[in-house]
């Protein structure tokens, strides 16, 4: 289930923290925890069930002049898209918790407050195909796709896309948000087949990102844009790739993917 959801800042201090995912994740977070209760029932009395807090959300879209590690905005309009991985029917729920809420995107040293102007639901590019169908599907990262393997120290590694490790991490976190979603045999039993492509002669933009800047617990990760990535699998597989993000720290903001197109085979 897509949305855009449009920002309006208010008050003349326009500077972001260049790393915004996580104070923006953070602020995401808040506004679903603080309807959890009423959240969490409204799930239970539809039978939905496990996975209501899977989310991913894209870059901001917005003008801005990059100064040092800050973001100043030329243009009080901000929006961004986030998916969520619940049924239709949870549409007019989803929108009611975002309604005219009031969001803070902040660190140490910059902190801009918006207003929620609008939210909008979006189509589901994959609605007319059957749950258990098998599809293809065609998609691009709107925020940097985060693919690693643990080292000696259990820190990640991370892969660039075009490496074999890469699409085998990739598989692997897409199994495991299956299980999450279904249980272990649906996810080990999955069709699973993701291919890249570049976009002519283009290699794949790196990004470095830093979660929890300026604290104790910072950590950088790398991400990768600018590629493509052909899905196969049953249909109910790839909604969860397209509503959780792909890789890893979706919740953070990476791995968000926009559909190019779709077909059933």
């Amino acid at each position: 289930m897509k949305f855009k959801i449009t920002l309006e800042c208010f008050g003349n201090y326009r500077t972001l923290p260049i790393n915004y995912q996580y104070p923006l994740s953070a602020a995401i977070y808040k506004i679903i925890d603080q309807a959890d209760k009423e959240y969490a029932e409204f799930l239970h009395r539809e039978g939905y069930g496990k996975g209501y807090k899977f989310f991913s959300f894209s870059d901001l879209k917005a003008k801005f002049r990059i100064h040092g590690d800050r973001m100043i905005l030329q243009f009080p309009i901000v929006s961004f898209f986030i998916n969520f991985h619940l049924p239709e029917a949870s549409q007019h729920f989803i929108k009611g918790l975002f309604q005219f809420r009031k969001i803070s995107i902040a660190d140490k040293n910059s902190k801009v407050d918006f207003e929620v102007k609008n939210i909008e639901a979006l189509e589901n590019p994959l609605k007319t195909a059957k749950p258990n169908e098998i599809i293809e599907a065609n998609f691009k990262p709107q925020s940097p796709i985060v693919c690693g393997i643990k080292n000696d120290k259990k820190n990640y590694a991370f892969l660039e896309p075009g490496e074999e490790q890469f699409n085998e991490s990739l598989i692997y976190n897409w199994r495991q948000k299956i299980e999450a979603n279904y249980d272990v045999e649906t996810a080990d039993n999955a069709l699973l087949i993701s291919e890249i492509y570049f976009y002519g002669n283009n290699a794949a933009r790196s990004r470095l990102i830093t979660i929890k800047a300026g604290t104790p617990a910072k950590t950088k990760i790398r991400g990768f844009l600018n590629f493509k990535l052909r899905l196969r699998a049953e249909k109910r597989f790839v909604e969860i790739l397209q509503n959780c993000g792909a890789g890893l720290y979706n919740a953070q903001g990476m791995g968000f993917l926009q559909p190019i197109n779709t077909n059933a085979l």
